[in-house]
């Protein structure tokens, strides 16, 4: 995410990280600590156990200043996660 939208650490306001139930072994922001993430405020958070939902998936909300538009962020789905976001995946 950092690498592919150019952002610099100085420019992150926060991280919001969430899990399925079903990853529990260690906390994901932990994790950012360990990597040098040391002043950037850090929150994990569980996603809600929906039936039938995407199983061992982690999910990230970096909050960062930038001046890029909307349209111009770009947003990362790995190991078919693109289903979570559909609408972003269909041309206009």
């Amino acid at each position: 995410m950092v690498d592919a939208n150019g952002v610099r650490i100085d420019d992150v306001a926060c991280i919001l990280f969430t899990t399925t139930p079903d990853l529990n072994a260690a906390f994901p922001a932990a994790a950012a600590r360990e990597l040098g993430w040391l002043q950037v405020p850090l929150l994990c958070s569980q996603e809600m156990d929906v039936p039938d939902g995407f199983p061992r998936c982690l999910r990230v909300l970096m909050l960062f200043n930038t001046e890029k538009r909307n349209e111009d962020i770009v947003h990362l789905y790995l190991r078919g996660t693109e289903v979570l976001r559909d609408d972003m995946n269909k041309s206009s």
